[in-house]
């Protein structure tokens, strides 16, 4: 394991080296995610090859050239601390640090992602004190790069609505306590954190607080039926604009400013159309949306119907045009 983190570590700094980011037009966050490192997750702490893999440096390097300029790398809990109050895994935490400042040393930005769900060993985290210590040690390991941003956990769900609220907390003043002052902080709500359900189930979100004022709402939206993400085919041609517009207006009423975290359609005209006029609904919004991020690259995504991953991922083939117009 050591062997393979110091060659991991390598190809990142040599291939990451190249490219440079593209002035944005539009949003000041655009980009991708980067998924693997939480894959297996049926088989903690598994075996890196086998059970998860982490983000391919080359292709991110492309992804870069091709204008993108945010990365929201995916990672469990558990492989990084056996115990949510417990000493890292210094491999884990190593591979995660190779792919974080690789992204970084480009001046693209590295979102951590810790895809847990609002669980821990499959068991809701019910102890905020604990959640805070546990983003206290983590962002410690980031605090002086002004590129990272953290993101509380992905996805709660079918949880009580105050811990979700208490739990985001936590994590902005651990996170806060370990002197990252610099980076935003994308909080994320319960049910799935879908944007067109935001404001009937996590209105309460409106009170988290931060010393720096750095709070990014972070939502997921979907425009196949369910807004699960699991179909190729949208509702329809105007879905996308029509499932952000109350979280639009909820940003605005209270004040706050959001980023789409996660979407994606399939590779077909009806969705392209739906994600643009998605797109450019939040374009012209963008005094309180920051960008948007698709869901979602990575090496072991092989012919998944939303697969970014260069250079044949097959939205990397099939909706690379439709994005390209909030790439630069």
């Amino acid at each position: 394991m050591k062997l393979n983190t110091l060659l991991f570590a390598v190809a990142a700094g040599t291939a990451m080296a190249a490219p440079q980011l593209k002035k944005r037009a539009t949003f000041e966050f655009f980009g991708v995610n980067e998924s693997g490192a939480e894959f297996g997750e049926d088989n903690i702490p598994g075996v890196w090859g086998t059970d998860y893999i982490f983000p391919d440096p080359s292709t991110i390097s492309t992804l870069i050239s091709d204008g993108f300029n945010t990365f929201r790398i995916q990672f469990k809990m558990e492989r990084l601390t056996s115990e949510l109050t417990g000493s890292f895994d210094d491999a884990y935490l190593q591979n995660l640090t190779s792919v974080v400042d690789a992204v970084t040393s480009t001046g693209a930005y590295a979102i951590l992602d810790p895809h847990n769900y609002g669980r821990f060993n499959n068991e809701i985290m019910s102890t905020p004190a604990d959640f805070q210590t546990w983003w206290q040690n983590v962002a410690a390991e980031f605090a002086d790069n002004a590129n990272v941003i953290f993101d509380t956990n992905n996805e709660y769900y079918e949880m009580d609505q105050d811990l979700v609220l208490n739990l985001n907390q936590a994590a902005i003043d651990g996170i806060r306590a370990a002197g990252a002052t610099q980076q935003y902080i994308f909080v994320e709500g319960n049910s799935w954190t879908g944007a067109w359900t935001w404001v009937e189930i996590n209105d309460n979100m409106k009170a988290l607080t931060d010393p720096q004022d750095k709070i990014v709402y972070e939502m997921h939206q979907y425009l196949d039926s369910d807004g699960s993400g699991t179909a190729e085919a949208c509702v329809s041609t105007t879905i996308g604009e029509e499932r952000v517009t109350s979280a639009t207006q909820w940003l605005k009423d209270n004040g706050k400013v959001g980023i789409l975290g996660e979407f994606a359609g399939g590779d077909n005209e009806q969705c392209r159309t739906a994600i643009t006029g998605m797109l450019q609904y939040l374009s012209t919004n963008s005094d309180v949306w920051l960008g948007a991020l698709w869901w979602a690259a990575g090496p072991w995504w092989a012919d998944y119907m939303y697969s970014i991953e260069p250079p044949s991922g097959i939205a990397y083939t099939g909706m690379l045009d439709t994005l390209q117009p909030y790439l630069s």
